[in-house]
Parts: C-alpha cells; sequence; structure tokens
C-alpha cells in the first residue's frame, strides 16, 4: 500500500510528460502530412525523376569486351 503512494504521482508525471510531448509534436507539424510517406514507398520513382543509370565508366567497360 505505500507504494502506491510512490507509484501514482510517478505515473502522473508521465502521464503529464507524455501530454506535453504529443502537444509538442502536434504545434510542430509532425503529423501535418501523414499521407505522403505512405505512398512514397509505394512507388520507386517521383514524375519528372530522371530514371537511376549505370555509372559511365562501367558500362563503357562492359561494352568494349
Amino acid at each position: 500500500m505505500e507504494s502506491l503512494y510512490l507509484l501514482v504521482p510517478v505515473a502522473l508525471i508521465f502521464l503529464a510528460i507524455a501530454i506535453k510531448v504529443l502537444f509538442w509534436a502536434v504545434n510542430s507539424g509532425q503529423y501535418d502530412d501523414l499521407d505522403t510517406e505512405g505512398h512514397r514507398i509505394l512507388f520507386d520513382e517521383q514524375p519528372g525523376d530522371a530514371p537511376v543509370s549505370e555509372d559511365k565508366s562501367e558500362s563503357s567497360k562492359r561494352s568494349d569486351s
């Protein structure tokens, strides 16, 4: 029973810290754009991006041999 006198205030302090961190994240814009990161992993490249090409030195070595 005596441990509750310590654990209840500690739990309330942790709860207050968690709420403060949540409000900080919302106010700093952490949750502004939730869709972009989810869509970015589904597609290889964005429209307008140049395709990834091989290094020219390696491609010339392959064509020479």
